[in-house]
C-alpha cells in the first residue's frame, strides 16, 4: 500500500491512479517494495514530488519538480527504475566482479610470500 501525502493539494484518484502505476513499473524487477511513501508538495508555479521506497537492503529516494503534475510524477518514476536497475544489476557489474576477483587473490598470495621470504 503506497501512502501519498500532499502539501496544498487535493489527491484525486486520478493522481493516485497515476502514482501507483508508476511504481508497478518497479516490479518488473521482481522486487519487493517496501512502505512506499510518495509526497506531493503544491510550489508557486510548479509542482514537486518526492518519493522514498524500501527494497530490501536499499533505500530509494527520487525528487522531481515540474511545472506540470503528471510529467513530475513520471520524471520522478523514471528516477525510480534507473536507481532500482542499478542495484538490481549491481553484481553483473565488471567493476564489482573485478574487485572481488581481486580480494580473492590477494588473498591467497600473501601465505605464499610469507613463506618463501622467510628464510
Amino acid at each position: 500500500m503506497t501512502k501519498i501525502t500532499s502539501k496544498h493539494l487535493e489527491v484525486t484518484p486520478l493522481i493516485r491512479e497515476r502514482i501507483q502505476a508508476r511504481l508497478e513499473k518497479l516490479s518488473r524487477h521482481d522486487i519487493q517494495l517496501i512502505n512506499p511513501h510518495v509526497i506531493i508538495v503544491q510550489e508557486k508555479q510548479q509542482f514537486k514530488i518526492e518519493a522514498s521506497v524500501g527494497i530490501p537492503g536499499h533505500k530509494l529516494f527520487a525528487q522531481a519538480k515540474h511545472e506540470d503534475l503528471y510529467s513530475a510524477i513520471t520524471a520522478m518514476g523514471q528516477k525510480l527504475e534507473k536507481q532500482l536497475n542499478r542495484q538490481t544489476h549491481k553484481p553483473e557489474a565488471q567493476r564489482y566482479t573485478s574487485l572481488k576477483r581481486d580480494e580473492a587473490v590477494d588473498d591467497g598470495l600473501e601465505g605464499e610470500f610469507e613463506e618463501d621470504y622467510a628464510a
